[in-house]
Parts: structure tokens; C-alpha cells; sequence
């Protein structure tokens, strides 16, 4: 029987400061880059916001710059597969080898996202300042480059294992950044993540279908009936509906497993875990409020919902 850890004496670290590339001249502009591609996208949950200290920031941004523009790159409607491939290719070799100059078919179309040359100078800064894994990285990259190849998933076990590249890598990384290396934080931050990364694919349904793309494995919505010529037609039946209520429920434990996370760190992380936490759980009982009716609304949250976040932020129980 699962049991969810306790938190009690997390371990913390300092930073380790490995490099001093921070007096080059192009390091300010790349992080400045990065700084802005955060703010100008909307997120469900906050990147790199004013509840991380400040000396986090940039390195966020970073990291979330590398994870957006290449995430950009996978789902870019005027590139073919096998040219998207490449490009994420690109992105792999520059974060391990550090080459310096890309290829001129290397940078990302998208307009508002700066070109790798911007990116990754502030980010192999980053991951030498706090001394990230590469793989936390390639990881994300072999999940965008699966979405290049992947529309369908048969098992939980095949949806379970992309959440744990596409999702969970930004969750350990945060913690490394903050200076916590702990097994047990790891556990409970992939929960979350997963359960975030779950919470999206329910709230973008349609989107996802629109494009191709289905995450919700087979043996979920077959076991119920489902049909995937109802959702050719927009259909919402109720086997689709029990087919995601049964989904949310597992998305929901896997929030409750990982909750320990938010009670687990110190400072002003404490109160983004705990923000973060409870933005995505404000958004599955949303979906659950619908149905999980995805082609009826897409629930997103607004400056009410900042609100009564704020206020459960502050009133935060810890777990039992």
C-alpha cells in the first residue's frame, strides 16, 4: 500500500556557484530574453513569479524559455515532422555539446520567442550555477519530440511515462534551484507534476483533438464505452464523461500524494508550491463542476480566482 511520505527535515543546499560567466557581455541579454518570453506568455500557474526570490527569477525564466521555444517547436503547424525532428535535434546537441553557432533553419519561428543563440547562453549558466542534470533537460526534449511522433496511448503505464519527461524534470528542477536535493521532495513533486501535466490534457481536449492528439489512454475511455467518432463530431456522450471523471480522479490522489511538497520547502517557494498547487486543483474542480465537457468551455482562471488563491496560500494547512 502506497503511503505518502511526511515531510519533516528537508535537505537543503546552497547553490552551487560553478562558473563566473556572468561578466560576459551577451549573458545579461540572454537572460533579459528569456525574462520577457516569461512574462508574455499566460500560464494556469506561475512561472518565475513575484513569490520566487528574486535571485530565482532569472534562472526560472531560463529554464522556461528552453522548455517553451522547444515545446514551440514541436507543435509548429508549417514545419513537417521530420523537419521539426531536426530542429529538436538541434536543441539537444546545443545543450550537451554547447555549440555556439546554430544552424540558420535552428531558430524558432514563433515571433514572440527569441532565437537559441539568446536562450542558451542563460541557460547553460544556469544549469552550471546550480548545477542542474542534463538529463532534467533532454528529457523535456525526448517528451516534445514524442508529440512530434506520438497521437494516441494505449496504457496509464504509456501516459504515465510521458508526464514523467514532459512534466515532472521542471518540478526537479525547481527544487535544485531552491537548493533542496531530497528523494522524498523528488516523489511528491512528480506527483504534482504529473497531476498538473494530467490537468492540462483534460482542460485542452478539444484543443488536443483539433491537432490529432489524444491523452487520454485507450483502456480509459474504451473501458467506458467511448467513441472516438463522437469526438470527431463534438459529441460529448456520457461515456466520455464518465470515461474523464474517472481520469480526474486519478489526477486528483496524484495531487493529494504530492501535496507533502508544499510543506516540504521553505521561504517564499513554500507559498509557489502551495499556489501552484492549489491553481491546479482549482482547475480540475472546475472541469469536474462541467462534466468535463471540453468542446462546451475550456475553465481557465481569472483575477477572481487570483484571489481566493492568494487567500488559501496564506490560510494553508499543512497535511496530515
Amino acid at each position: 500500500m502506497h503511503r505518502t511520505p511526511v515531510l519533516r527535515t528537508p535537505v537543503l543546499r546552497t547553490p552551487v556557484l560553478r562558473t563566473s560567466v556572468l561578466r560576459t557581455p551577451v549573458l545579461p541579454a540572454s537572460y533579459a530574453a528569456c525574462e520577457q518570453l516569461a512574462r508574455s506568455h499566460y500560464e494556469n500557474f506561475p512561472v518565475a513569479s513575484w513569490l520566487l526570490p528574486r535571485h530565482l527569477r532569472p534562472h526560472v525564466a531560463a529554464v522556461y524559455a528552453f522548455a517553451r521555444t522547444a515545446d514551440d517547436i514541436a507543435d509548429e503547424p508549417g514545419r513537417d515532422a521530420a523537419e521539426r525532428l531536426a530542429l529538436l535535434e538541434d536543441y539537444r546537441q546545443r545543450l550537451t555539446s554547447r555549440r555556439a553557432k546554430p544552424a540558420p533553419d535552428a531558430i524558432p519561428s514563433r515571433r514572440s520567442a527569441p532565437p537559441p543563440d539568446m536562450i542558451f547562453p542563460a541557460l547553460h549558466d544556469t544549469i552550471d550555477r546550480f548545477d542542474l542534470p542534463v538529463p532534467l533537460f533532454t528529457d523535456l526534449l525526448s517528451a516534445f519530440a514524442q508529440d512530434v511522433t506520438t497521437t494516441r496511448y494505449g496504457t496509464w503505464d504509456e501516459v504515465f511515462d510521458y508526464c514523467r519527461r514532459s512534466a515532472n524534470p521542471v518540478g526537479r528542477i525547481v527544487l535544485r534551484l531552491s537548493g533542496y536535493r531530497s528523494d522524498v521532495l523528488d516523489e511528491a513533486s512528480d506527483a504534482v507534476c504529473t497531476a498538473l501535466q494530467l490537468t492540462n490534457f483534460w482542460q485542452d481536449l478539444a484543443v488536443d483533438w483539433s491537432r490529432g492528439r489524444l491523452y487520454v489512454p485507450e483502456e480509459a475511455w474504451r473501458g467506458h464505452g467511448a467513441s472516438l467518432a463522437d469526438l470527431d463530431r463534438g459529441a460529448w456522450t456520457p461515456a466520455w464523461r464518465a470515461a474523464l471523471e474517472d481520469s480526474g480522479a486519478r489526477t486528483r490522489a496524484l495531487f493529494e500524494r504530492g501535496r507533502t511538497v508544499c510543506d516540504g520547502v521553505q521561504g517564499r517557494l513554500r507559498h509557489e508550491l502551495r499556489a501552484t498547487w492549489l491553481g491546479g486543483t482549482r482547475i480540475l474542480d472546475r472541469l469536474d463542476e462541467g462534466g468535463y465537457d471540453a468542446f462546451r468551455a475550456r475553465p481557465s482562471l481569472g483575477m477572481a480566482d487570483a484571489m481566493v488563491i492568494a487567500c488559501r496560500t496564506l490560510a494553508w494547512r499543512r497535511a496530515s
